[in-house]
């Protein structure tokens, strides 16, 4: 794409990947990654996406932080932070046609996993805390994509719509904060990174702000269906250009 498409493009990434992060509780990295894959190198997109992530994610944990489900929220923490660690590893170690055929295996799962579900949940024992916990957060480091795992935990341990989105926020700012410190560590943040996050802030406040006022007015079980829809048409193209 030439410069001027990238202007274009990022920017409404941005701005649809808050909304809908807004609205949900999350989606975020889920949406702008794949989508920002196509315009940059993944393994500049990755580091990039994480510094707008954490301010979306502590303004929403900020906002929402009367209705987090402490109870289980706790448990998960420690093992999502060895699995950030493995991840951020795998980061570094894999090549970029790895992690784009990885990366559009996981989004494509997503996309079906959400265009089909129902209301109903399954219950999940108290022991799926770990292999949950490790393999969201080594995909987390990777992508920023283990928001559909947490979810699913939640949901299977009992949380309301309500507790998921005031609860996923303070996962995803445990989780980017875990990401920026790692990633500084390891070499990963460049000049140009940080200039294209800067220039990208506006975009995502707007998308926060639009998103707030759409809460009440939109059906989230649409919303679901329509994420699952793009992941899928996403999956499908990074596949397509891993290969």
């Amino acid at each position: 794409m030439s410069g001027l498409e990238v202007l274009v493009f990022a920017p409404l990434i941005v701005l649809l990947a808050n909304i809908v992060f807004s609205i949900s509780g999350f989606g975020l990295t889920l949406i702008a990654i794949p989508l920002l894959a196509h315009l940059f190198p993944i393994k500049f997109v990755i580091p990039m996406v994480v510094l707008l992530d954490v301010v979306s994610s502590l303004k929403q944990a900020t906002k929402l932080r009367s209705g987090i489900y402490r109870e289980e929220l706790v448990p998960l923490l420690p093992f999502m932070l060895v699995g950030m660690v493995a991840g951020a590893f795998l980061l570094i170690r894999l090549p970029a046609e790895t992690l784009l055929l990885v990366l559009g295996i996981l989004v494509l799962c997503y996309g079906v996993y959400y265009l089909l579900r129902h209301d109903s949940a399954f219950p999940l024992a108290r022991w799926t805390v770990g292999p949950i916990g490790l393999f969201g957060g080594t995909i987390s480091a990777l992508f920023g994509v283990g928001a559909p795992l947490y979810v699913m935990y939640l949901t299977g341990r009992g949380a309301t719509p309500d507790h998921i989105r005031a609860t996923m926020p303070v996962i995803f700012s445990f989780t980017t904060v875990g990401r920026i410190l790692l990633f500084a560590a390891t070499g990963l943040f460049t000049g140009e990174i940080l200039l294209a996050a800067a220039l990208l802030v506006p975009a995502m406040l707007l998308g926060l702000h639009c998103g707030n006022r759409l809460h009440l007015n939109l059906s989230r079980d649409h919303l679901v269906r329509i994420i699952g829809g793009l992941l899928i048409l996403s999956g499908i193209s990074l596949l397509l250009r891993a290969m």
